[in-house]
């Protein structure tokens, strides 16, 4: 255990107690989706894996980041995440002019590759600007810039590629519900990993006086 209360087994923990919650969520989001947007469980396996990673970042950045770990700091620190992803979303359309619409998106019914690439110079850009913001807010110490970055490139090249291209694409506004769904099943995804974790790690999050545990 360091002095800080960062012990390398707890970091540990928290990475596995995420892995697990984030590949439940996964599966869990091909559920919703199936049930309101469309059959994406040919896909779960992947989905599961990536969940997992995704899961296993947040947990130990969490852990090495805040000292005193509890149920309000665990939500404030996926809340900043989800908050994030949101701004991304308004930066792309303050940014890009539409190249495309809806209608060919959908009937494409395949990965926008070429937008995804338009978009990388700010997909990356937000990488590194979230990782900072998250940085500001919970760390303040810069040798956890580096794991940061890592889960902020893992997070938004897992949810973030289509949120990063709204602005390329034109959407009228009885299509403004497929923005609203694309975010709120990132809010659901989130909702049931964080619930998941703290169900895993119950005890650990019941306050301060338990952070170091």
């Amino acid at each position: 255990m360091t002095a800080d209360g960062r012990g390398g087994g707890v970091v540990a923990r928290y990475a596995r107690s995420g892995a697990i919650a984030g590949a439940i969520s996964a599966l869990a989001f091909s559920g919703v989706h199936h049930l309101f947007i469309s059959d994406i469980w040919f896909s779960a396996i992947p989905m599961a894996v990536a969940g997992a990673l995704c899961g296993a970042c947040v947990g130990w950045t969490y852990a090495l980041l805040v000292e005193r770990r509890s149920w309000p700091s665990w939500l404030a620190y996926n809340a900043v995440y989800v908050v994030l992803f949101v701004l991304l979303g308004a930066a792309s359309v303050a940014v890009f002019d539409p190249v495309t619409t809806v209608a060919a998106v959908i009937a494409a019914n395949a990965p926008p590759g070429e937008l995804f690439a338009r978009a990388m110079p700010l997909t990356v850009a937000f990488v590194f600007v979230a990782a900072a913001a998250v940085l500001v807010l919970f760390g303040r110490r810069w040798r956890h810039y580096g794991p940061l970055l890592v889960t902020c490139a893992v997070l938004t090249g897992s949810l973030g590629l289509n949120v990063s291209a709204i602005g390329l694409v034109d959407i009228p506004r009885g299509s403004l519900h497929l923005v609203a769904e694309l975010l709120g099943l990132i809010g659901v995804l989130n909702a049931v990993f964080v619930t998941v974790f703290g169900v895993i790690e119950h005890r650990s999050l019941r306050g301060p006086a338990l952070s170091g545990s």
